[in-house]
């Protein structure tokens, strides 16, 4: 019994993570970039080029499937991005009684980002905005009049491309623009502002490609059909190799977002940021 007491009444240290985040930003980015060529050039060798006579081994390295291992490093990666969010926001809202220039707005808007990216992480991992998609279909068959099926019905059968592009996409957008606007007040930096353009631009080329990738063969916007008609290339080359770089052009936006962030966590706590896990109660 006093042994047991004894041990229940040892004082318990607590433990410091101390991160050095001055080059942590441009180390993790160089990292999600090498993952990423090297993502593209696997597709290449082994599921296109069939270097692998496994069909299970090519469908892994297959970059344009959602079930391949750049689609799970898409996910993983944005959810990353989230939790950097979550920091911020939680640091903030930590010093919001110490520093006036901590709004409440401010502290909502970077909680808006966090559950944002928070969603598309699980976006990217459950395809929700696809089934989104297909769920519209199913609701409102495609239909030449719309007084005769609804709105809703006509729209679809105008539209030319997925049916995500309209059930989900003007929302992205909203939330795209709200997080530029945000973020360019927030990013003084010049050099900071022109990665973000280029992070949504890299995102808009990927959006872009994906309404090219659903449009019709005969559809006279269809980029991919001019290009395998004029240097007479097989339809499936051309679409692959337009999905490697959407996909790849995706997961670079998140990379670059994923370094700002960091960036303006470490300029936020300061050079180094210590996590300092204990249990409650326990001084030290």
């Amino acid at each position: 019994m006093t042994e047991s007491k004894h041990k229940q009444s040892a004082p318990v240290q607590g433990t410091t993570l101390a991160v050095d985040g001055y080059r942590l930003p441009r180390r993790v980015f160089l990292f999600c970039l090498i993952a990423e060529l090297s993502f593209v050039v696997l597709d290449a060798l082994i599921n296109f080029a069939k270097w692998s006579s496994y069909g299970p081994v090519r469908r892994l390295f297959n970059i344009a499937r959602e079930d391949s291992l750049a689609n799970w490093f898409m996910a993983t990666q944005t959810f990353v991005v989230a939790l950097v969010i979550w920091l911020i926001f939680f640091v903030h809202r930590s010093r919001r009684q110490d520093d006036p220039g901590i709004t409440t707005k401010k502290i909502a808007a970077w909680g808006f980002l966090a559950v944002f990216f928070t969603y598309m992480a699980a976006d990217d991992g459950a395809l929700i905005h696809e089934r989104m998609g297909s769920v519209f279909e199913k609701m409102y068959p495609p239909s030449k009049s719309s007084a005769a099926d609804g709105f809703f019905g006509w729209l679809q059968a105008v539209f030319p491309s997925y049916e995500w592009h309209l059930v989900i996409l003007p929302l992205f957008v909203a939330a795209g623009l709200f997080m530029l606007i945000f973020l360019w007040r927030e990013f003084a930096e010049r050099k900071t502002r022109v990665l973000l353009l280029l992070s949504a631009g890299f995102m808009g080329t990927a959006v872009l490609l994906d309404f090219f990738e659903g449009l019709r063969s005969a559809h006279p916007w269809n980029v991919y059909a001019w290009i395998w008609k004029a240097l007479e290339l097989k339809k499936y080359t051309v679409k692959h190799f337009a999905r490697s770089l959407e996909e790849f052009l995706e997961m670079l936006a998140i990379s670059v977002l994923l370094m700002l962030f960091l960036r303006h966590l470490v300029q936020t706590v300061g050079t180094r940021l210590a996590v300092e896990l204990r249990l409650p109660g326990v001084q030290r």
